[in-house]
């Protein structure tokens, strides 16, 4: 068995993208825009940010932390004005750092523009050493700031043209608002890879946001996705919908479904929560498996389980419990307090499992970590078989995209057959879903979707010499 990261500190779950959330056409657009990005809060818990517009001036607050924890009643008065844009964070490039937050802002020529961006982009490595070159000085190590400087060299043409011009030369993954004093324009790449969604208010107000779980919770009423490779201009003037670029084979992360979306969200068109509960059923077709109950490892594998235990007949039982009170931080326990992190989450039911053979679904397996030390607390609590069944193929392959493992080497997939991964976390059996089966609990055909990090068969060729870090320090 190869050697993988150990350190306490280091997740086994990937981390989750950005969100964006944006209205136009509502006085309290920057409050909506609040609890947008509270709905979006999974998708990024370093930093949150909201610019807001008056059709004359802009105002802007961000900062690190939680939603509720940056924005105050106070805060939000002072971005006054009918619209907003906002982001949550989490790094996929850059540090974090209220240097790296979003929206950023700038104004040039006396036009304030802001980008909110969820996704990576590709071939951000050549484009900042050419602006750079150019004249063009950053000011944060994002490759979102690109946009802001490809803009402003464009705009004396006109916003459309600007536009039209900057994402020409941009390859990768990008759902993103744009922001001037007056006009919000949502743009989502060619393949579709990041979700977008568009909702109306009942004032007519229009809405954008990654999720439509935060439509819901602002009560917009959903009307469609933003279309891969589409520019949405929305102004005073209407909705402006343009298709600038030649059409591309759909893309669209799987693993919104598998793991990062939340449930009671529709994105591409299906329901996540729906679209799990048939990963699991197709799981217990593909994984035959004799056992007293089926547990999820909460609350990852909730709905994989949920239909892994209805397709198989085995009944499904809460083995752990979660603790839901832990903070993002708590002080670390001495050395001798083994697995601490875990047991601090999440506790077994020592009477409903002493003795039993039971059937584990997770959602994922990244690093095998934090599976490594629940495994082994299961078996202390005395069960008499741990199987394990996995609602995706084994992640195998880095993302380019802006999903959170971005190298090979902490994959435990990568370098390891499935046994030799079973033997690791300490398992009687693993199974994975198949790329077939995973798809196939879609309801969409293959070639809709971005399978990379399990086939290594990339939509967009990436720079494989790219690292989070690659902008922190800079020699371009």
């Amino acid at each position: 068995m190869n050697a993988h990261p150990t350190d306490s500190d280091l997740s086994s779950r990937p981390r989750h993208e950005c969100g964006i959330c944006g209205v136009f056409g509502h006085q309290d657009a920057a409050k909506l825009v609040y609890f947008g990005l509270y709905a979006l809060q999974h998708r990024g818990q370093e930093s949150a940010g909201i610019v807001a517009g008056d059709g004359r001036q802009v105002a802007i607050h961000k900062d690190m932390g939680l939603v509720p924890d940056v924005f105050s009643e106070r805060t939000l008065q002072r971005l006054s004005g009918h619209l907003a844009t906002g982001h949550v964070r989490y790094s996929t490039t850059g540090a974090s750092s209220l240097v790296n937050t979003q929206p950023f802002l700038a104004t040039h020529k006396g036009v304030s523009l802001s980008v909110a961006h969820n996704g990576n982009l590709v071939n951000s490595i050549a484009l900042r050493r050419h602006l750079e070159q150019q004249g063009s000085i950053f000011q944060t190590a994002m490759d979102s700031e690109i946009v802001i400087h490809l803009m402003a060299r464009h705009l004396d043409r006109g916003l459309q043209e600007a536009i039209k011009t900057t994402f020409s030369c941009i390859q990768g993954a990008y759902s993103l608002l744009l922001m001037t004093q007056d006009t919000m324009i949502a743009v989502r790449d060619p393949n579709g890879f990041r979700p977008l969604c568009l909702g109306v208010l009942e004032n007519g107000a229009h809405v954008v946001a990654s999720e439509t779980c935060a439509l819901d919770l602002i009560e917009a009423e959903y009307l469609r996705e933003i279309e891969p490779g589409e520019v949405l201009i929305i102004n005073d003037q209407g909705l402006t919908s343009l298709f600038p670029w030649a059409p591309a084979q759909k893309s669209f992360c799987i693993f919104e479904h598998v793991y990062f979306a939340r449930p009671d969200s529709d994105v591409f068109g299906f329901n996540v929560y729906l679209a799990r509960k048939r990963m699991g059923e197709i799981l217990a077709r593909e994984a035959r498996i004799e056992a007293d109950f089926v547990m999820p490892f909460p609350d990852s594998g909730n709905y994989a389980a949920i239909g892994y235990a209805k397709a198989s007949g085995i009944p499904l039982e809460m083995g752990m419990i979660r603790n839901h009170y832990v903070g993002r931080t708590f002080i670390q326990p001495t050395q001798t307090m083994r697995d601490f992190s875990v047991r601090v989450k999440l506790n077994p039911v020592r009477s409903l499992l002493t003795g039993k053979r039971v059937i584990i679904v997770e959602d994922s397996i990244v690093r095998g970590t934090t599976g490594r030390s629940r495994v082994r607390s299961l078996r202390r609590a005395g069960a008499a078989e741990v199987h394990m069944v996995v609602s995706c193929p084994p992640t195998r392959h880095a993302c380019y995209y802006g999903i959170d493992f971005p190298s090979s080497s902490q994959l435990i997939a990568a370098d390891n057959t499935v046994e030799g991964v079973r033997d690791y976390l300490g398992l009687d059996s693993l199974t994975y879903l198949s790329v077939e089966g995973l798809v196939e609990a879609t309801g969409l055909s293959r070639d809709h979707f971005c399978l990379a990090c399990f086939t290594g068969e990339y939509p967009i060729e990436p720079d494989k010499t790219f690292t989070k870090e690659a902008f922190t320090r800079c020699g371009c």
